[in-house]
């Protein structure tokens, strides 16, 4: 009985490491924002991770034996945590790091500018070069996309064919 106890403890103690994981997962999106591929990328390779420990879990303490009191239990560490620590956690410590994130480009931005006053003389000016690499920036992509398109109507075409 005491195992069993200690079993359903270890459970509840893997839920809120779990979750608490995610936060940190959750508070790394918000202070970097990505891209939806790698918001999935980071989701898989969580998931992953949790089954590992879920298997660890039961391997160690029961001998790899399923027991559905400890899912209850790793569910129940979840939401407890997800209630009563997960919404100030995260709100909290992302407004603080965007903060600090915000703080230290203001800085860096102070820092480099005699640096990037010294580009504009040096080069006559930083409007022209901002406007020619758009510029160049604008017609590769251009190519890219048209060269594309033509990929695509071809291959569209060779399938019908």
């Amino acid at each position: 009985m005491a195992s069993e106890s200690r079993f359903l403890l270890h459970a509840l103690y893997l839920g809120v490491f779990l979750t608490f994981v995610y936060d940190l997962l959750r508070i790394f999106r918000r202070v970097v924002p990505h891209r939806r591929f790698f918001v999935s990328a980071e989701d898989l390779l969580f998931w992953i991770y949790c089954g590992g420990e879920v298997f660890l879990l039961l391997y160690f303490e029961s001998n790899g034996e399923f027991r559905w009191f400890a899912i209850w239990g790793a569910l129940t560490g979840m939401l407890l945590y997800r209630r009563l620590v997960s919404p100030f956690l995260v709100t909290y410590v992302s407004r603080a790091l965007n903060g600090i994130c915000r703080f230290l480009w203001n800085i860096l931005r102070r820092l480099c500018r005699p640096v990037g006053h010294m580009c504009k003389t040096a080069a006559g000016g930083a409007g022209r070069v901002k406007r020619k690499t758009g510029r160049t920036f604008r017609r590769v992509i251009r190519g890219a996309k048209n060269r594309l398109t033509y990929f695509l109507k071809t291959l569209k075409m060779t399938i019908k064919a």
